[in-house]
């Protein structure tokens, strides 16, 4: 039901303000009678100059004349001021009119609606920032979470478990947004409203908890304190990285001989970019120290958020590589089975249309018969591929699981469990791009992320209770929407081209580190570091981003 403030004031409110008018313009005439009326009195009632040798007739005339004098000045006044008042009331009449009308028949204007354009920008760049507030606290919570004297975090924890909630719903509205909204700009500013809502109240929960937070870490002690011990950790998780990357960095080059090019796309250069970050991260953290030793604990706070950004990042990468290595292995491994899989569904298939079983897929006979055929090339072709030479193990399941996957009905669990494989793996790696590359990846990208992330996560949720078709849906839908949000991610980079210019550039590792997000791109030399908290902690030390 819309407001009265949204229709226009009601009526009686002018009414109101002409009463008011009427009663302030009799005041004022009231007022300058009662400061004029006793000049009146007092020069008609006076004694007579001169005393009583002067004649009384004399004395008369001369209080007329006076009374006669007054009389012209004061009215003349009174009318000007009546002049006046009325003519003050009728400009602040017409004014107040001009204000209500917003056609030339003076009909009350409604209040404007947001632009739908402008409301569709304000979410998503809100829904970008709510996103990396939640991945920046993620981080700096586990790095938290490895100190042994730390206090209570489990506010804080819940707090980001609360914000990622929030976030989730809002990334499922935008979505279901994109999929299409039915209906006038009336509804979809409905549906951006609540995006809005969900992304600001992420942010919230995480802005409420930031100085409590703060507190806990107490990285304004200094060395003695809680610096001190947050130093000692992320040096630790440095060196334990710095050792892992020549062994990714060797994995890659062996995956790279034992496979076909595209099976290592997604981490190629992760082994590079990992030992990026850990130079910037090597910097910041000799920097933290040398402003903890001169006392300016609050430069060394920030110096050590910005290492273990780079830190979180180059482990991202580095984690990358061998989980790869890992599914790789696990792909190939499973092909041989996937691939009997797929016949046994293509003979239940075959069963159904000659009538010797039962009709497990509701479809024409026709449309039936076409699948078959297809699925029967498919397997066809990944069988000679297998055997040609260096292959991607991830993606013949991937050609295989969607050959099948429109006839099967469950008769193989290997499908399934393919399907699953892949549509993680391509999941795990769009998350890195977004997460490794946040000043750059946009709304879409992160979108499609979500729901990816969500379709992948329905079937592990309730195990056998959507069924084997539905199941297999969702996973493949999963991995779909992961490699677009991959796509859209690494397109959103190619665009946001080199995130600074100048001398800021000759710094070690800073390039990496501002294009993701660890550091603001206007200040990439002295600004303050991504931190725990939402947008508006971030607005409130200069950091990056804000909405």
């Amino acid at each position: 039901m819309t407001s009265s403030l949204i229709r226009g004031r009601p009526r009686r409110g002018t009414s109101r303000i002409s009463v008011r008018v009427a009663h302030a313009l009799v005041r004022g005439l009231v007022g300058v009678a009662w400061l004029v009326w006793p000049g009146l009195i007092l020069r008609g009632e006076g004694p007579v100059a001169g005393g009583a040798e002067r004649p009384v007739a004399g004395a008369v005339a001369q209080g007329e004349v006076g009374e006669t004098s007054a009389a012209e000045l004061v009215l003349p006044l009174l009318a000007a001021i009546v002049v006046v008042g009325v003519a003050a009331y009728g400009f602040f009449r017409r004014r107040r009119r001009a204000r209500g009308r917003t056609t030339p028949g003076g009909a009350p204007g409604r209040v404007a609606e947001p632009d739908v354009a402008e409301l569709d920008a304000r979410a998503r760049a809100l829904l970008v920032a709510a996103d990396d507030s939640v991945r920046v606290s993620r981080e700096e919570l586990g790095f938290v979470e490895e100190r042994d004297e730390v206090g209570d975090i489990e506010p804080f924890a819940r707090a980001l478990r609360d914000a990622e909630g929030e976030l989730a719903a809002a990334f499922r509205m935008r979505w279901q947004y994109e999929d299409g909204v039915a209906g006038e700009d009336g509804a979809r500013r409905h549906v951006l409203a609540g995006i809005v809502g969900r992304a600001e109240e992420a942010g919230r929960l995480l802005d409420a908890q930031a100085a409590a937070f703060d507190q806990v870490r107490g990285l304004e002690e200094g060395l003695g304190g809680g610096l001190g011990h947050a130093l000692v950790v992320a040096e630790a998780r440095f060196r334990e990285l710095a050792g892992r990357t020549g062994g990714a960095g060797a994995a890659l080059g062996e995956l790279g001989a034992r496979y076909a090019p595209g099976a290592t796309a997604t981490v190629a250069g992760h082994a590079e970019q990992a030992k990026d970050r850990l130079v910037f991260a090597t910097t910041r953290l000799n920097q933290a120290r040398q402003r903890a030793d001169l006392g300016d604990t609050e430069r060394a706070a920030g110096q050590l958020r910005a290492a273990e950004g780079a830190i979180a990042q180059a482990a991202v990468f580095i984690d990358g590589i061998e989980r790869l290595t890992g599914e790789l292995a696990t792909a190939a491994a499973m092909v041989p089975a996937a691939l009997t899989g797929g016949e046994a569904e293509i003979a239940g298939a075959r069963e159904s249309l000659a009538g010797l079983g039962a009709a497990d897929v509701d479809v024409p006979p026709g449309e039936l018969r076409a699948r078959v055929t297809h699925a029967d090339v498919a397997l066809a072709v990944v069988r000679e591929e297998l055997t040609s030479g260096p292959y991607d193990p991830l993606d013949l399941l991937r050609r295989i699981v969607r050959g099948v996957g429109p006839i099967a009905t469950g008769r193989a669990g290997v499908i399934t469990a393919a399907a699953l494989l892949c549509a993680s793996s391509a999941v795990a790696a769009a998350d890195d791009v977004v997460a490794t590359h946040r000043a750059a990846v946009g709304s879409e990208a992160r979108t499609r992320l979500a729901e990816a992330r969500r379709r992948l996560a329905r079937p592990a949720s309730a195990p056998g209770r959507r069924g084997p078709r539905q199941e297999l849906s969702d996973l493949l839908t999963a991995d779909t929407l992961a490699q677009q949000a991959r796509e859209l991610a690494e397109q959103d980079i190619r665009v946001y081209g080199h995130p600074i210019a100048g001398p800021a550039t000759t710094a070690a590792g800073l390039t990496g580190a501002v294009l993701g997000g660890i550091l603001p791109p206007d200040e990439p030399n002295d600004g303050p570091p991504a931190s725990f908290g939402g947008p508006r902690t971030w607005d409130r030390r200069g950091g990056p981003p804000s909405a």
